[in-house]
């Protein structure tokens, strides 16, 4: 029975000490888009063609923050549009360091003429 309560209360502390960790990882996820979404551009080209669309880009982050690497994971449906997002991520540098040790991240990112 004591072995029963001792690997109960190991579960809680371990569920006390996860709950902040995933919570760091979502506010750092939230702050690494907004990173890579303030240097996104409508490329001049697909605005004549009018091309819209929404391309999904993984983007690969090292321990330090560095941005290792991207890869598209969902087209967007224009050549233009998918080249513009997997160049953004390179753009912004770096970002802040993974709470996590290094990983990657997918965002979406979406071009709509109004």
């Amino acid at each position: 029975m004591k072995l029963f309560a001792n690997i109960g209360l190991g579960l809680a502390a371990l569920a006390l000490s996860v709950a902040p960790a995933i919570a760091q990882s979502a506010d750092w996820q939230k702050q690494v888009s907004r990173i890579i979404a303030s240097k996104q551009t409508y490329p001049r080209t697909a605005q004549m063609r009018g091309e819209e669309g929404t391309a999904r880009v993984k983007v690969y982050v090292g321990a330090g923050g560095n941005i290792e690497r991207t890869e598209l994971v969902a087209p967007s449906g224009s050549a233009t549009l998918d080249k513009e997002a997997l160049a953004m991520p390179t753009r912004a540098g770096s970002v802040p360091p993974p709470p996590g040790g290094a990983t990657s991240i997918v965002v979406p990112v979406t071009w709509k003429l109004l």
